[in-house]
Formats: structure tokens, sequence, C-alpha cells
């Protein structure tokens, strides 16, 4: 459950809501036939206290989306089911939350990407695009995996690999993720 104030605007969990979101699940956003679904690697504790998929204040992934193409303006992660309306989801590969990602170990990501592939054959989404490299590479057992279009595909559904738009990802920059949000778009546009 989302919290809100009374207006139902966003506001920050408190530190003891932060400490009590620690493992549960943000639900997905998610229909059938979708353009792309967006995967993360595992929703944060801010995103569990908030019930928002990419909500911490310093993640990049509502910019990059904008930057992109794939949103006509910037979205609040309060306003994710907006996605649906155009044709865009969000999961994760592991639906427990953590305080990082890092807490995550190899049988859980191994886990998470079984349970991923089912969830995509069921939705059948043109495009898996899993926002996590170094995530991907151990989950689907691809340890030389590079950014892009992947070789393998979910069925019909291409799979293209973006890096983690978190604030704490210092290899890419905005203008970096721009660009590379902006490759899956023109790619998105032409299927």
């Amino acid at each position: 459950m989302a919290f809100t104030t009374k207006g139902g605007l966003p506001f920050r969990p408190t530190k003891q809501q932060l400490i009590a979101a620690r493992d549960k699940f943000v639900p997905d956003v998610i229909a059938p036939n979708l353009k792309v679904l967006f995967s993360g690697i595992n929703p944060g504790l801010y995103s569990a206290a908030t019930g928002h998929h990419f909500a911490r204040p310093g993640n990049r992934f509502w910019p990059a989306l904008l930057a992109g193409g794939f949103t006509p303006r910037l979205l609040s992660p309060w306003e994710e089911d907006e996605l649906l309306q155009l044709g865009y989801g969000i999961t994760n590969i592991v639906k427990r939350t953590t305080a990082t990602a890092d807490q995550l170990d190899r049988d859980e990501l191994i886990l998470g990407a079984k349970r991923l592939v089912t969830k995509v054959k069921r939705y059948r989404p043109r495009v898996l695009a899993i926002v996590g490299v170094g995530a991907y590479r151990t989950a689907f057992a691809k340890p030389d995996a590079q950014l892009g279009l992947q070789p393998e595909k979910i069925g019909a559904t291409q799979i293209w690999l973006l890096p983690n738009p978190s604030g704490l990802n210092a290899h890419y920059q905005p203008a970096d993720l721009a660009r590379l949000f902006k490759e899956l778009r023109r790619f998105v546009d032409r299927l």
C-alpha cells in the first residue's frame, strides 16, 4: 500500500516505515501484449514503503523514460499506472525487497529469472527490458551479456539489456541513460 497524505500526494516514508518495508513486495504494473515490460532487479526499501517502482528520489528511471521518448512528460512513481496506457509496464527479477540489490544471492536471482520467464510467456510483451547488467548476467547465466538487444528470446519476446538507473550507478550518467533508453525506443518503434 502506498503512503500518501490525505490529499493523495506522495510523501517520504519515515525511517520506521523503511525498516518495516524489508522483505515486502511491490505489485507489478503489467498487462498482456505490452510494447515493453521493464524489469528492475528487485524493489528497494523506499519502493516497498511507498508501494511504487523506482520511487527513491535520485533514481533516474523516470527521467530516462522521458529522455528516451517513452513518456510525453516526466512521470512520478505515483503515476506508474499511466505507463499501461502507453503500452509499458514494470516488474522485477526478484520480488523481495532489500536495502540494496547486492543483498540478493545467486540462487535467488536464478529463481527470480525463472519466474520472470514464466511471467513473460504469460503476458507476451514485445520486449523485456532488464535494467541491471550484473543481475541479468547472473540470473540468466549469461556472463558475457552486453547492453542492448540480446541474441536470446523468450518465446517471441525480444530481450534488451539496460544499465541500472539507480543514482548509485555512477558508471552511467543521465546523458548515457537517455541515449541507451532512446536506442531501445527506436528499436521498439521498428517492431
